[in-house]
């Protein structure tokens, strides 16, 4: 049978619209943990979050991209919100960390981008925020960007990521789904030596635990032995660290950013963000040498909004107790674990720069879950 031009491009276009909608894990029957998720599944379910992407594919070497992470509508910097950022292993480029350590907030958007457009999204941030209203006397900006390294596929040290792909970003950021796999910063990423991405998933407690949400979205671009839901499925598949030498390589990163309602302080944000580690553990990810593991933590309570010109010289904030707060630990590693697992579900198959990195073979993986 002969086809003419147009009728092959249907086609192409058909089936790449049907492998966008490969159904997450959840939805195969894979389910994590035991606490419930929000309605999307996302960080987007955390009243107010908005996650927005820019990617950047072009020719035989380009794909890379831009996510970002807004904790709520309007002037960040004049009301900041409660955050901290947790080091795993810090072999990364986290631009704004000292002051999120020192002041325990945040007071822009978060950047995800790969390891040379750090500058470029540090820039965009700057740009954005002197631009808001209200910030006509702004003299001094902490713009918290992160990223991982999408060298093997991307021809990075082009870099091809602009202030405008950023602040794109940042304009297009909704709530609501969250698009997952090979977009934004997650373009070009690598995972467990499958094709990574970005990935996103949420808990929502009980009211009897006070009914909050935790969200996670992830920039997966790091290596160990894939396991999900306890399942060795790297080992099964003969892909994990140190086969070909056992071959091949554990470094790379992984940015975890972790969005609540719950009224929690910089502290207990701390506490908070080390439990994200354990999440990506349970994925078998082992934060190797060269790998940059960073989590940053953020509390959207209006009531713990921090002023640029406070009123008054104290600041009173009720926030929650230390003895409450283990229901959200639990909620972080589910979310985190299955954000990781989500993102290769959704990842396709790439090429870029001479390389091809193939997709997690969600069907025997699948198979090996019913087993």
């Amino acid at each position: 049978m002969h086809y003419t031009t147009l009728s092959l491009l249907f086609l192409l276009m058909l089936y790449s619209s049907s492998a966008n909608s490969q159904d997450r894990p959840r939805e195969s029957g894979v389910i994590i943990g035991v606490l419930p998720t929000g309605t999307h599944n996302a960080i987007t379910d955390v009243p107010g979050v908005k996650v927005g992407h820019t990617t950047r594919i072009r020719g035989k070497s380009v794909r890379t991209g831009v996510t970002a992470i807004l904790p709520y509508d309007g002037n960040i910097f004049q009301q900041k919100v409660p955050a901290a950022i947790y080091l795993g292993n810090g072999f990364g480029k986290l631009a704004g960390y000292s002051q999120v350590e020192e002041l325990g907030n945040l007071e822009t958007p978060i950047v995800l981008t790969n390891t040379l457009s750090v500058p470029t999204a540090v820039e965009a941030l700057i740009d954005y925020t002197l631009d808001l209203p209200g910030n006509e006397n702004v003299r001094s900006v902490n713009g918290v960007v992160g990223e991982t390294n999408d060298g093997y596929l991307n021809d990075i040290r082009g870099r091809h990521v602009r202030k405008k792909d950023v602040l794109g970003a940042i304009a297009n950021a909704e709530s609501g789904p969250v698009t997952e796999g090979n977009v934004g910063a997650g373009t070009g990423t690598i995972c467990f030596g499958f094709k990574g991405g970005i990935g996103t998933s949420s808990r929502k407690l009980p009211e009897s635990l006070g009914g909050y949400t935790v969200g996670v979205l992830v920039q997966t671009n790091f290596g160990g032995v894939l396991t999900i839901n306890g399942k060795p499925v790297g080992q099964e598949l003969g892909q994990y660290y140190f086969k070909r030498q056992i071959e091949g390589s554990a470094d790379g990163s992984c940015m975890m950013v972790l969005a609540t309602d719950a009224p929690l302080d910089a502290r207990n944000l701390k506490r908070v963000a080390k439990r994200a580690m354990l999440g990506l553990a349970r994925t078998g990810g082992i934060a190797s040498n060269g790998s940059g593991d960073y989590v940053i933590a953020f509390s959207t309570a209006e009531s713990l909004r921090i002023p640029y010109s406070p009123e008054k010289r104290t600041l009173t904030q009720e926030v929650l107790h230390n003895d409450v707060v283990s229901p959200i630990f639990l909620a972080t590693i589910e979310a985190t674990e299955e954000a990781i697992i989500n993102s290769l579900f959704a990842a396709r198959t790439l090429t870029g720069s001479g390389h091809t990195v193939e997709a997690l073979p969600v069907e025997r993986v699948l198979q090996m879950m019913d087993r």
